[in-house]
């Protein structure tokens, strides 16, 4: 299994230039059935990488342009009457695919942002009192914008909570930039990629990763981090379960990734920041804020805490 995932991780390189962890970040929430949220300026390859994912791996994907008018329906579906049929017939939305774009997530409404929630959380849309079950694999790689940017309307906890991880890119090495220049991936290869993994393999890979062994020295230490974010005067909200679980879950698909069946401190540490800093919450008057501010709160409070061996 290791080899599929070399092979994808290649795949998606041949596309993305940027950062080659951004990269295995992202194939770790697809292996650990997580949605990633990818927020930076605009042009530096958030979309690119997203698309370059879908494009590697045989399965349907679907591109939601998020914008201020959009609604709830025009992402689950609706139900319209259909006159041939004298009948209601249910169309499905763009979230009924197996890897979903959501593009500038928070440019649109927080209504139409909600309408993700369930989908995101269950593997389900409610439609008029019916349920409609996604097929799996089932991702969500949304893009964002600074909040700062005009025209963003800031993702709630709630919303937050529901992605794997948060990741933002950088920019790229001056090489890599300079390479984009001569091949221009989004032009020239981005339409040919062909995938080398089906939806069957992703799901084999998420089945491997849910089997990873964590020791109970591991678990304890996980609980040990939530436990300090929920009692430091730093932070006004810490790590909730749902924390412990993802990163938990995140440990796991970085020991497939190494291909490995145990989970190691260092697999936990290497994913704290991108699954835990966007679900904590800065106790206000004590200093800056914001996601980084909240990544090196969370990084001093690991200091103060012993690894197993």
């Amino acid at each position: 299994m290791t080899e599929a995932i070399q092979k994808l991780r290649d795949t998606i390189s041949q596309i993305y230039l940027g950062d080659p962890s951004a990269i295995d970040r992202v194939i770790r929430c697809l292996l650990a059935r997580g949605h990633v949220l990818i927020e930076d300026v605009p042009g530096v390859g958030k979309t690119m990488l997203a698309s370059a994912v879908a494009r590697s791996i045989d399965c349907a994907f679907s591109r939601i342009q998020l914008t201020p008018d959009l609604l709830p329906a025009d992402v689950l579906g609706s139900t319209i009457y259909d006159r041939s049929g004298a009948s209601f017939e249910f169309r499905k939305g763009p979230i009924f695919a197996n890897i979903v774009l959501a593009d500038e997530i928070n440019r649109t409404t927080p209504r139409t942002q909600t309408a993700l929630l369930e989908a995101m959380q269950d593997g389900s849309v409610s439609i008029e009192g019916r349920m409609h079950k996604l097929d799996e694999p089932f991702i969500v790689l949304a893009t964002q914008n600074p909040y700062e940017f005009e025209g963003t309307y800031p993702l709630p906890e709630n919303q937050l909570d529901r992605f794997l991880m948060r990741l933002t890119l950088g920019y790229p090495t001056a090489q890599a930039e300079a390479d984009m220049l001569d091949i221009r991936p989004s032009t020239t290869r981005l339409a040919t990629l062909e995938p080398v993994l089906t939806a069957a393999d992703i799901v084999k890979l998420q089945q491997l990763t849910d089997a990873v062994r964590i020791d109970d020295a591991l678990r304890e230490y996980i609980v040990a981090i939530s436990t300090a974010t929920r009692t430091t005067d730093r932070l006004e909200v810490g790590l909730s379960p749902r924390a412990s679980l993802a990163l938990a879950q995140a440990a796991r698909a970085t020991a497939v990734m190494d291909g490995r069946d145990y989970v190691i401190p260092e697999d936990i540490l290497d994913n704290m920041v991108p699954v835990c800093a966007h679900r904590v919450i800065l106790r206000r008057g004590v200093g800056e804020t914001g996601w980084r501010a909240a990544a090196d709160v969370l990084q001093e409070l690991v200091q103060d805490l012993v690894a197993p061996v």
